[in-house]
């Protein structure tokens, strides 16, 4: 039994991505950048993968996009209303309820920065495919929102909290995918720049896409002094004509649960030519 701490409130993770459901169409720029490139990379993938089970379902865009490529979609959210609006079940990633090899493609859009075990998260993701399926994913990574963190390390001074969540690196990622048993594993990222007027409205959106604090221990609520030195500052960084570029950078993961039918890498030992008889041919 894992009886380590949570390092993500589960309950108000779920509340605040229920509360988002309204008025998410305006804020999801996010959701939007990351399901295009994920579908562009399956739309490269040269097999059928017809059961495919979405994590993540602000709307319904990705299951459309899934079901026009001929796909049968089981959906999951971590929120009891987006689940259920998608006519899903609410699970977080980290304790999917299904059994194993259940499913051809396991696709994950937006939601893996803030699971609690993101290396469990990705085991039990290879679990619940089939041999020889997929699992792509896409969610915010290290080196996002480096002009907010900045602001509020300024305002706050000497004894900042702790107000962006901890977030994984490419590197880290790929280490992860490994460990978890994917075969061919591939971590790489993007980086999306959006200019905003002023830190309110960076936080509006945050807000909108249900990506406020979630920790587990936060720290208490900015106050009105300490959020008008935070825009200030905000504002310091702003380009000639006034706006401010944040960003935010995407990590996409991919990986394939083994089968035998895979390229395998050639044994250890199992060369019929020595490196130097190789590089003496090169030579003459």
């Amino acid at each position: 039994m894992d009886t380590r701490p949570d390092i993500f409130d589960r309950s108000l993770r779920a509340r605040r991505r229920d509360r988002m459901l309204p008025g998410f169409a305006a804020h999801d720029f996010l959701h939007r950048a990351m399901l295009d490139e994920l579908l562009e990379r399956l739309g490269d993938v040269q097999r059928d993968l017809p059961e495919a089970l979405l994590i993540g379902c602000p709307d319904d865009s990705a299951r459309i996009a899934l079901e026009a490529m001929g796909k049968r979609v089981a959906c999951v959210d971590p929120a009891f209303l987006a689940a259920r609006k998608a006519r899903g079940v609410q699970a977080d990633e980290d304790a999917l309820p299904f059994a194993d090899a259940s499913f051809d493609l396991v696709l994950a859009c937006g939601t893996l920065d803030s699971v609690n075990d993101l290396p469990g998260a990705l085991i039990l993701m290879r679990r619940v495919l089939r041999p020889d399926g997929l699992m792509l994913a896409a969610f915010a990574g290290a080196g996002s929102l480096p002009r907010l963190k900045s602001a509020l390390l300024a305002a706050e001074g000497d004894r900042p909290g702790q107000h962006v969540h901890p977030q994984v690196d490419v590197r880290a990622a790929g280490d992860l995918l490994s460990r978890a048993g994917f075969a061919m594993p591939v971590a790489d990222g993007d980086m999306l720049t959006i200019r905003y007027g002023d830190i309110v409205r960076l936080m509006h959106d945050l807000r909108g896409m249900g990506a406020g604090n979630m920790l587990a221990h936060r720290p208490p609520p900015l106050t009105r002094e300490v959020l008008m030195r935070a825009a200030a500052h905000f504002a310091d960084s702003a380009d000639p004509d006034g706006r401010i570029a944040e960003q935010m950078a995407i990590i996409y993961l991919s990986g394939w649960k083994p089968d035998p039918s895979q390229a395998q890498p050639a044994r250890r030992g199992s060369a019929t030519m020595s490196l130097a008889e190789a590089l003496k041919g090169k030579a003459q």
